[in-house]
């Protein structure tokens, strides 16, 4: 057998293609490398006799182990596209219209996927035009030697991998030798300054990766990893993702892995256990070959993480089933891309017992042959008019007037759609959009969910993912802030952050800030906005207020019972015998704190703040200056009693009523002053419950009364008090049967315990958050104990027996006020010698009865 075929052997134009891919394919097979390698032809080479001869390049066989250039035959990356070539030379040849009378024939090497093997393939092309100086060779006869003349390849169609065309580009330029390839997509081939011969029926991956940047974008992704292969596709294109995605904005990449040329044993679990350093990252930008495609996959289903990764692959991956074979599971739900194609008709299978699906790069080398037929005919035209066949003027083919003629090439390729070139030699962005979907479809595979001309037309409800969940998955680092949370960036990540609690009285001002609420103001529930703080006051319906109002109530009848009896009975001996004026003064002061419990309670205005003001102190004033003025006359008429029996001066009712209102108009005099400097108005406190969650936050109402403040109005009536207490105690030894002292003393003593018990509970409740509650409770409720005592001990007993035993309300002897002194004094003399008696002591007191 021999590694050439000539179109001699061929069948009628017709059945041409199937006889030569059926011989090839058994060349193909039946080959070992070392058959190929020790042939005596070019190894790993197809050649086809023709007027003008193509160069073709093609990964038939895979990259092979360290140490062997070549390894297994690739059937779809290799196998197709090389079939493709040849039925496109087949039906351009059989065409009467394009290159009438010129027969293109081939000369195909194999890559073996492998830049440098393929370096060395490739020099077959540029033999021809390498001269040689053959003037000292002689034949033994002393002749010449005959040297066939090699073939000249005009034009190259390929290579696959964008680092095979690189490599051969660099050499083909030095020629002026074009090349067309059908599936590098490197954006650095767009180079027109180092590349200028190369052009390409696909887009570059400048455009499949702004498809790709819109894609993860349209699937509400910002937080993903990228696998490059190392070389020029894998890493430009990665680089190409990672630039457009940083202008566009709203996109993070989480790791950029590169897959090394000779990845050790072990290599692909450490990039899946990379890739799980992120694991938020779920979304996975892969630019790699097959090989290594297959590979990352399989990794991936080792460590048990299958379904956790979402691929998006490049068109190197496209819809081709060898990546997948055996991992259909882990690559469930990818999403690939692809230029636009179209499958081919009349392609035969590789082996009629095989299931055939046309590899996606089929169409683009159809179109590259066809554009470089185009070029030449359109060169013909214009060079050869007129004449069959190849003139002069076209042998040889000048390479850069037909690398001028295939940028200028437009015409309706495989597909249906047009092929042309701009000036960098690259074909327009159109590319199909793929899943691959396996669950809850009767036919698991790669299905169209949209495309890409310029921008994304993405069908979202075709979308299918694991388990036939229709959800988008999520690929963020950080997931959006709850409402009423602010993001904290997370320095050098812009796709990533905390999320914080706007707390307190604090509002989410933006997406990054919190703000402090007015003060009279709160944070909603949501914490987007502030809203008004309710303003509550101290309602008669709570039971904060219940207990002081029934005290008060009672306090006011029992009070108006009293002063009703003593009007009713004015003139009978208990009532002269109290002292009727000063009792009325007194009464009055007890009404009117009674009655301030009333004016607490009530909704502050500034009427009512200026009645509390008023009456406050008032009637505790009032209440404490009638008993201090008591205490004080009885005191002052039994120590002048002790001197002389002359009475002291101002103890008749005229003159306890005028210093009774003297002391009385001092605290008028102070509340006067209060009005003037500071008129009563209300104001609503939204200091004093404001605790730390704002959804218990009140304003209230009250009036503008400090705690201070409201000592300080009852500071003197405390004065009062004290100094009626301090009487009480120095007039304790008065007979009770001649006085008031003791029931008024009694009373000072339980007041004063009222109100030292009043002091701890009103200024130890100032944390409490019912503090408003507590206080203005306690106050009306010691006023009201207080009056209450001093109702009990002073009116009470007498309105008794006014009531229930008027015969004791009679008049008695009267004796001069000599007589009520000595009897005082004889009082005294006698309970203190009894006193002295217990004691064991005998004193003789002079007799002062002379």
């Amino acid at each position: 057998m021999t590694s050439q075929l000539h179109t001699s052997s061929l069948c009628h134009p017709g059945q041409r293609v199937g006889s030569l891919i059926h011989v090839m394919w058994i060349l193909m097979m039946g080959f070992t490398q070392e058959t190929w390698a020790s042939s005596d032809t070019q190894p790993h080479s197809i050649k086809i006799e023709g007027d003008i001869t193509l160069g073709g390049l093609f990964p038939v066989h895979s990259r092979g182990p360290a140490g062997v250039p070549c390894g297994e035959i690739k059937k779809e990356k290799g196998i197709h596209r090389m079939e493709a070539m040849l039925y496109a030379l087949d039906q351009i040849n059989s065409d009467p219209d394009l290159l009438p009378n010129i027969t293109l024939g081939a000369r195909i090497l194999d890559t073996c996927s492998r830049d440098t093997y393929a370096l060395e393939q490739s020099l077959t092309f540029v033999q021809a035009l390498i001269q040689k100086d053959n003037s000292d060779v002689r034949c033994s006869n002393g002749e010449p030697p005959i040297i066939p003349k090699p073939e000249r390849v005009v034009g190259v169609i390929g290579a696959s991998a964008s680092s095979v065309s690189i490599m051969v580009a660099n050499v083909l330029r030095l020629f002026a030798i074009p090349q067309i390839s059908y599936a590098s997509t490197a954006p650095e081939l767009s180079d027109n300054n180092r590349y200028d011969f190369f052009s390409r029926v696909v887009p570059p991956d400048s455009f499949q990766a702004q498809a790709m940047v819109d894609i993860v974008k349209a699937m509400g992704w910002n937080y993903v990893s990228t696998l490059a292969s190392e070389g020029n596709y894998g890493e430009s294109g990665v680089d190409a993702f990672i630039q457009i995605s940083r202008e566009a904005g709203g996109l993070c990449i989480a790791q950029a892995i590169k897959i090394p040329r000779e990845p050790r044993p072990g290599e692909f679990d450490k990039i899946i256990k990379r890739l799980m350093e992120t694991s938020n990252a779920r979304g996975v930008i892969i630019f790699a070959n097959e090989d290594d495609i297959k590979r990352v996959l399989e990794a991936a289903k080792r460590a048990n993480l299958t379904g956790h990764f979402l691929f998006v692959g490049s068109d190197s991956w496209g819809a081709k089933n060898s990546p997948i074979l055996n991992l259909e599971d882990v690559a469930e739900g990818a999403v690939t891309i692809l230029p636009k194609r179209a499958s081919i008709e009349g392609e035969e299978r590789i082996s009629q017992d095989s299931v055939y699906e046309q590899e996606g790069k089929v169409q683009f080398v159809i179109d590259a042959v066809y554009a470089m037929a185009h070029a030449l005919h359109s060169m013909h035209m214009d060079l050869c008019s007129g004449s069959m066949g190849v003139c002069d003027k076209m042998d040889p083919v000048d390479g850069r007037m037909l690398l001028s003629y295939i940028r200028a090439v437009n015409f309706n390729g495989s597909a249906g759609t047009g092929v042309m070139f701009n000036e960098n030699g690259d074909a327009p962005g159109r590319y199909d959009i793929f899943q691959y979907q396996l669950s809850n479809t009767t036919n698991p595979g790669y299905k169209i969910i949209g495309q890409w001309t310029n921008h994304l037309r993405l069908n979202a409800e075709d979308m299918q993912w694991s388990a036939g969940d229709k959800l988008v998955p999520d690929s963020v680092c950080s997931f959006p802030c709850e409402s009423g949370e602010r993001k904290r960036m997370v320095k050098g990540v812009p796709c990533c952050w905390h999320c914080e609690l706007c707390d307190g009285y604090q509002y989410l001002l933006d997406e990054f800030n919190c703000d402090m609420c007015p003060f009279d103001m709160r944070p909603t529930p949501n914490r987007t906005g502030c809203r008004p703080t309710p303003i509550i006051k101290l309602e008669w319906g709570s039971p904060w207020a219940v207990i002081p109002v029934f005290l008060a109530v009672l306090g006011i009848l029992a009070t108006s019972g009293v002063i009703i009896t003593f009007i009713r009975f004015n003139d009978t001996p208990i009532v002269r015998a109290s002292g009727r004026e000063l009792s009325y003064v007194l009464l009055t002061g007890i009404f009117l704190i009674y009655l301030i419990t009333f004016l607490m309670i009530a909704e502050p205005s500034t009427v009512v703040c200026a009645f509390r003001r008023l009456f406050l102190g008032l009637g505790m004033c009032i209440s404490y200056s009638a008993m201090l003025t008591k205490t004080n006359r009885i005191y002052r008429i039994f120590e002048q009693g002790k001197k002389s029996v002359t009475p002291p001066k101002f103890i008749s009712p005229t003159s306890q009523l005028i210093i009774t209102f003297i002391l009385i108009s001092v605290q008028l005099l102070g509340i006067f002053i209060w009005f003037g400097v500071v008129p009563p108005h209300t104001n609503i406190d939204f200091d004093e419950l404001r605790p730390p969650n704002p959804e218990f936050a009140r304003g209230i109402l009250k009036c503008d009364m400090s705690d201070l403040s409201l000592i300080g109005c009852l500071s003197y009536s405390m004065g009062l008090m004290v100094t009626c207490t301090v009487y009480a105690i120095k007039s304790r030894g008065v007979p009770e049967t001649f006085n008031e002292a003791k029931p008024i003393g009694f009373t000072m003593y339980t007041t004063c315990i009222i109100w030292l018990a009043f002091v701890p509970i009103f200024f130890g409740t100032s944390q409490s958050t019912e503090k408003m509650f507590i206080q203005t409770t306690t106050l009306t409720v010691s006023m009201s104990l207080s009056a209450t005592v001093s109702l009990g001990m002073l009116y009470i007993p007498k309105v008794y027996v006014i009531i229930f035993h008027p015969e004791q309300n009679v008049q008695k002897r009267k004796r001069s006020f000599k007589a009520v002194v000595q009897a005082a004094t004889v009082s005294t003399h006698l309970s203190q010698k009894a006193s002295d008696k217990q004691n064991g002591e005998t004193k003789v007191e002079p007799d002062r009865s002379q």
